[in-house]
């Protein structure tokens, strides 16, 4: 880098953006070097014999949680470095991508030198990990923290971002022209047929129509990554984060409804037998079947391990007893994915089966036609377009074909297999709820008009704009590279996790914001910022929560036996 580069400079100059590119690429060792530091002074703390001891976690959770966020900050900035320097080969790396560049690594170098939020009321400091900032002493670290992130770059980038509205996403995505094109398509889908109804639907707390969900199905939403021997189209995990992320910007419920086929999807050719395969894989893929994943429990939560429901054989087949709660979209779907004990004896995972348990789609007179179940609605702020049930078994009748994969006793091995897509997926569809959070607070910000100019003119209203651009696109790779992980059979527990915690942060403080620059009108429920803010809110909690999904990737990076 040139002596005397001032990246507080409005724009980075375009014979300088290689050499911001070098200065953020020597300022990534630094931020894994304090990773490094922090990591071997919390295993001192709690590691035994190879493995990370869970008393001793919960006893320094904080520090273990942070130990997860420090983490992922670094493999996000990690994933940005790889985003700009693979711009950089192909000449495409231009003024708006050196902004969120500059900005990412200013603002997240001096977050992990200050402290991280890991919620609004808990911030880790590297005092907490027992270490300190020493590591993060660079020369590149010092300038990007104290020019990166400036009120002039941050003006400046949403300057650009208004000249260039028309464009889908704020700076190059990264991908190839095959995924933009999917991107382009679903864009104009969501844009033409989901979000001038999402608010309404929303408001109104109806199913998504049944003629959006024909229509999805002839897209292919629901058989994008199946394989094309059963039916599906056989694209990559990438695809499915694309179109995740840009049906879920038109509408959260969309966008999840479209994710539900693959899930279970991947039950069944991670674990089903060819039977199962054949039976079932053709009608998820044509959207013929619509799944439901039954497993949460009341007060057992994350707790898998702790599940009651009860399935007894019975003859050839099995009947299932017991409570099941927040089960998204039951009423109207042909399938459950359920989860139950087959061996009374245990009180943990391993008793545990999964079946594929079909059922009758209900109707809104009767929801839950078939013997042996009954349900109710249980009424929620945002996500919804699906609706949530709580469910009750007594003598409900599962054929004996229908045990995933024929054996008993795997069936939270078998849905632990999905857990890398589900997380990858619920990462994509936070990104699509904070660009829609940005979408709706640009567009206000630009029309309303406050002391005679318009709100984007005020600084701490255009910086929260730039922030919410940025924060999308850490996110963004980070979950980009999760899916490019799974598509080449690598293992990316870690990574997808690290996705799904910063992107449901991310898509908060999105909603958080975009709500805030509404100001009073945002407060509103006819303005669709009241319904983004309330469909952000679940992304923390659903397919593991914030914490759970801290605890977990602390786990993974303390074990030494791995």
């Amino acid at each position: 880098m040139p002596d005397g580069q001032d990246l507080t400079r409005p724009t980075p100059a375009t014979e300088l953006l290689d050499d911001l590119v070098g200065l953020t690429g020597a300022a990534v060792p630094a931020a894994e070097a304090l990773l490094d530091a922090a990591t071997a002074a919390l295993r001192d703390l709690v590691v035994r014999d190879g493995r990370a001891s869970g008393d001793a976690i919960d006893t320094h959770q904080h520090a273990a949680h942070g130990l997860a966020w420090l983490a992922t900050y670094t493999e996000a900035l990690r994933q940005m470095q790889g985003w700009a320097t693979r711009l950089t080969e192909t000449g495409t790396f231009g003024e708006v991508e050196g902004l969120i560049l500059q900005i990412a690594f200013g603002e997240y170098l001096a977050q992990m030198r200050g402290g991280i939020p890991m919620s609004q009321g808990e911030i880790l400091r590297p005092a907490d990990l027992g270490i300190d900032a020493a590591p993060l002493a660079t020369d590149a670290v010092e300038t990007l923290i104290a020019g990166g992130n400036s009120q002039a770059a941050r003006s400046r980038l949403v300057d650009l971002m208004q000249e260039r509205s028309a464009e889908i996403t704020v700076g190059r995505s990264g991908l190839d022209d095959e995924l933009e094109m999917i991107r382009e398509q679903f864009r104009r889908f969501a844009v033409e047929k989901v979000e001038p109804h999402a608010h309404g639907w929303h408001l109104r707390d109806e199913l998504i129509p049944m003629d959006v969900v024909r229509e999805m199905a002839e897209m292919g939403v629901f058989g994008l990554t199946i394989p094309e021997e059963y039916g599906g189209f056989g694209l990559s995990k990438a695809s499915m984060c694309v179109v995740s992320e840009e049906l879920s910007r038109g509408y959260i419920g969309v966008g999840s409804l479209g994710t539900r086929s693959e899930i279970a999807a991947e039950l069944i050719l991670c674990g089903g037998t060819e039977e199962q395969k054949q039976k079932w894989l053709p009608g998820l893929a044509s959207g013929e079947i619509l799944p439901t994943a039954v497993f949460t429990e009341p007060n057992t939560g994350s707790d898998l391990g702790a599940l009651r429901t009860r399935a007894v054989k019975d003859g050839d087949g099995w009947t299932i007893t017991g409570n099941k709660t927040w089960i998204t979209h039951a009423a109207r779907t042909h399938m459950m994915t359920l989860l139950a004990r087959t061996n009374p004896g245990t009180t943990n995972y391993a008793g545990l089966s999964m079946f594929l348990a079909e059922k009758t789609p209900g109707t809104d007179d009767a929801p839950f036609p078939d013997a042996g179940i009954t349900g109710g609605e249980i009424a929620v702020l945002g996500y919804r377009g699906m609706k949530e049930y709580e469910l009750a078994f007594d003598g409900f009748e599962v054929t004996g074909d229908n045990l995933l994969g024929g054996e008993e006793g795997r069936g939270f091995k078998q849905l632990m297999e999905t857990f890398e897509s589900a997380r990858i997926q619920t990462a994509a569809r936070a990104i699509g709820v904070a660009q829609a959070a940005l979408d709706v607070a640009m567009r206000y910000a630009v029309d309303r008009k406050q002391f005679g100019k318009s709100l984007i003119d005020f600084p701490r209203v255009s910086g929260k704009l730039a922030m919410m651009a940025v924060e999308i696109m850490l996110a963004r790779q980070l979950t980009y590279f999760s899916a490019f992980q799974k598509d080449n059979g690598r293992r990316c527990d870690l990574e997808a996790g690290m996705a799904k915690l910063l992107g449901a942060r991310v898509a908060w403080a999105a909603a958080d914001n975009g709500l805030q620059i509404h100001g009073g009108n945002g407060f509103a429920l006819e303005y669709s910022a009241s319904r983004i803010l309330c469909d952000a809110r679940i992304l923390n909690i659903f397919e593991g929560a914030a914490e759970i999904q801290a605890q977990v990737i602390a786990r993974r990076l303390l074990d030494t036996r791995n």
